[in-house]
């Protein structure tokens, strides 16, 4: 997009999806009203990408060199394939599961920085994996993912997308199909007196050796090749089973991590209410020693009063005896 630049792309990808739509508006209006119709035109074509191509395309605009090193061991993987190299690729294949599993973690970072993200438990994790295990059997999806401009995820389906070599299997019935075959002899020529029967004789039996020589080395190593292949499948078959449980394991432990967090919130809960409830009582306790305090002090000063009004009408009477 000639007139668009990758600045304002970028800042529209890494914009959460249910706001692109809005932020994608708002740069069309902008363009309207600076009299570019061309850039506003662009702009009105992009469109929304799902929550997990968003997660991919935040961890190509956040973190490019992370998703170089994933395309680059894309490539190194295909190759490895193309050639059935089995120990190059068991190792590589070795290095994508470390290399995606530290990817998604990435992502789990990048989403948790991002403040209208969706909460952990609801990131489609297994779509972005899906999508980064598919860039490495898929050079379209992997040059998507590295220009941070995904719109939906990709799936997975192994690297039988690959291109390998065109092996043909050589079979007893093509042999047979080849010695039935007549050998094309070469005609008389100008010149020269033709060759004796014997010799031809000789040179096409000697010929059919070499071709089924030929043929015997070729099914030889068709069997090794095969022998090879069913191996790195079976390796990729076991590996692809340890990443489903891993991924299993991993969305197990982010439920029982949110069930926990939200238990805890409970308790925070209740020990705040506890904790307004014990100041209220400490209060009350308070308030009541204070009147205890006081009661205490009025009934001590009514019992002086008492005593001495007694005490009063004691020399009253005594006076008044004296008198008589």
């Amino acid at each position: 997009m000639p007139g668009l630049s990758a600045e304002l792309v970028q800042q529209l990808y890494r914009t959460p999806p249910d706001r692109f739509v809005a932020a994608r508006d708002a740069a069309v209006a902008e363009a309207r009203r600076a009299g570019d119709p061309t850039t506003a035109r662009q702009l009105a074509r992009l469109r929304r990408p799902t929550v997990a191509a968003w997660l991919v395309n935040l961890l190509a605009i956040r973190r490019p060199e992370l998703v170089a090193d994933l395309v680059q061991l894309a490539d190194a993987l295909r190759v490895a394939q193309r050639e059935l190299r089995g120990p190059r690729l068991r190792e590589l294949s070795a290095q994508r599961r470390a290399v995606v599993g530290a990817l998604v973690a990435e992502v789990r970072k990048l989403a948790a920085a991002e403040p209208d993200a969706p909460p952990a438990s609801r990131l489609p994790l297994a779509e972005v994996e899906a999508t980064l295990n598919a860039a490495f059997s898929d050079v379209e999806v992997a040059e998507q993912v590295r220009a941070g401009r995904l719109l939906r995820a990709a799936s997975y389906a192994g690297f039988g997308e690959v291109p390998r070599p065109q092996l043909r299997l050589v079979t007893g019935d093509d042999e047979e199909r080849e010695e039935e075959r007549p050998a094309r002899r070469p005609g008389p020529q100008r010149g020269r007196p033709e060759a004796a029967p014997r010799t031809d004789r000789a040179a096409e039996r000697a010929e059919q050796a070499a071709q089924r020589a030929a043929r015997a080395e070729r099914a030889r190593q068709r069997r090794a090749l095969d022998r090879e292949l069913a191996k790195a499948q079976a390796d990729q078959e076991r590996a692809e089973t340890e990443l489903t449980e891993a991924t299993g394991q991993e969305r197990d432990g982010v439920a029982v991590l949110d069930r926990l967090e939200a238990e805890l919130a409970e308790l925070e809960r209740r020990r705040a209410v506890a904790e307004q409830d014990l100041s209220r009582a400490k209060l009350a306790r308070r308030a009541a020693e204070r009147a205890v305090t006081v009661a205490r002090r009025r009934a001590g000063e009514v019992e002086a009063a008492v005593e001495a009004l007694a005490a009063e009408e004691g020399d009253a009477d005594a006076g008044g005896g004296a008198a008589d």
